[in-house]
């Protein structure tokens, strides 16, 4: 870094340094919105404290000298094995949030998944020309518009389609009712108040808050009210969906088709046996079940499960390059980021996300140097010392 560096990136130095810039800088029901968890929050700690019990295993005489970080995912080379997951209301963090993390995701050489609930919709995602880009789609009461997410997926020529799983009811995000946080956010006096002591937020955010909606979701001829169209999200959950549901995507989209929130390995097996072609093992950030498995715990089982017949991709608690070589060393293909890309969203916009997708570049690269460790291909098992893993 030199004199012209922004004061934020200096500050910026690391991925949770990010975390307390983003605080820093947004009100903090907007914050927790993001931050948070399901109840008490076990699983959203675990999730991070899990990559704690496993240790590096280096050995630096092999020479590292130079380091390729590149992934190939669904016939896609992908400059470094960090892709940014679907989180919803990205546009509440940065004025067109989600146009502003595809575009630098792909500056960094890797994919970019679009929330079903964006602000924007994926047709203006699509506009943007990003590619790699992935779609999100839930399962939903209305089985005609899942089909029609996946179809309007298909026409803007998304490169890969990821359906969540984890999501048949709302979890209890106790830290929004604790703040009153709604969608969209109040605007009363009260509201506004603490909202003016962030005041580059609410400066940005100024022409924003009162159009905010969940893009995807306005229907031709209905309401853009977000409030409403939150209510029917909620309404549209569907607690019995089933494999029957997961064959009808299957049998509609003829691209990569991924299944996100995957902690068991016999359910990871039966989607292998389905015909899905990658499994995102997640679970959702711990914003859904809390008490649920870490990811990070039960991936070796996963991919025991599947062999190496699908990529096996990571979601939950990465927050360091060491994160990311772990689980790929338990043999993941590559980790997503979610919380991560909304605080480098909430610092600086585009560049915040970029910068955050440089860090885990510059700590991937720095943990292959000192393990000795010249591509992504030379990390495995062998890496680990060995604690808590299966024979």
């Amino acid at each position: 870094m030199n004199a012209v560096t922004p004061d934020w990136m200096r500050k910026g130095y690391s991925v949770g340094a990010m975390r307390k810039l983003a605080l820093a800088s947004l009100p903090r029901p907007v914050f927790d919105f993001a931050d948070g968890g399901a109840e008490d929050e076990r699983t959203l700690r675990r999730n991070e404290c899990a990559f704690d019990d496993v240790d590096l295993l280096p050995q630096p005489l092999r020479g590292a000298a130079t380091r390729d970080l590149s992934v190939t995912l669904f016939g896609k080379r992908l400059s470094l094995p960090v892709i940014i997951g679907p989180t919803g209301l990205a546009g509440l963090f940065w004025p067109d949030g989600e146009c502003c993390g595809a575009r630098a995701a792909q500056a960094a050489g890797t994919a970019y998944c679009l929330s079903h609930g964006s602000v924007c919709t994926l047709e203006t995602l699509a506009g943007t020309g990003v590619t790699p880009r992935w779609m999100q789609v839930f399962i939903y009461r209305d089985r005609a518009f899942t089909r029609e997410l996946v179809e309007r997926a298909a026409t803007a020529n998304y490169d890969a389609l990821v359906l969540t799983i984890d999501n048949q009811v709302l979890g209890s995000r106790e830290r929004n009712i604790r703040n009153g946080f709604t969608i969209p956010p109040r605007l009363d006096f009260m509201s506004l108040a603490a909202m003016a002591t962030k005041g580059h937020w609410l400066w940005r955010m100024r022409n924003e808050l009162r159009h905010i909606t969940f893009g995807n979701y306005v229907r031709p001829g209905e309401t853009a009210e977000i409030g409403k169209l939150a209510g029917r999200m909620s309404s549209l959950l569907d607690p019995s969906m089933s494999w029957d549901d997961v064959d009808m995507v299957r049998k509609l989209w003829s691209g990569p088709f991924i299944l996100k929130g995957v902690l068991s390995p016999a359910e990871a097996d039966m989607a292998r046996r389905r015909g899905v072609d990658g499994i995102i093992v997640s679970n959702h950030g711990g914003r859904q079940l809390d008490g649920a498995a870490a990811s990070f715990d039960v991936l070796p089982h996963i991919v025991d499960a599947v062999a190496s017949e699908m990529p096996i991709l990571l979601d939950g608690g990465v927050r360091r390059g060491g994160d990311v070589v772990k689980a790929l060393a338990l043999g993941a293909t590559a980790c997503l980021i979610g919380r991560p890309q909304l605080w480098g969203l909430a610092v600086a916009g585009e560049a915040g996300v970029a910068h955050v997708l440089d860090i885990y570049r510059s700590e991937i690269d720095r943990v292959m140097t000192l393990c000795g460790l010249t591509s992504i291909a030379d990390i495995n098992r062998d890496l680990l010392f060995r604690r808590n893993l299966p024979d």
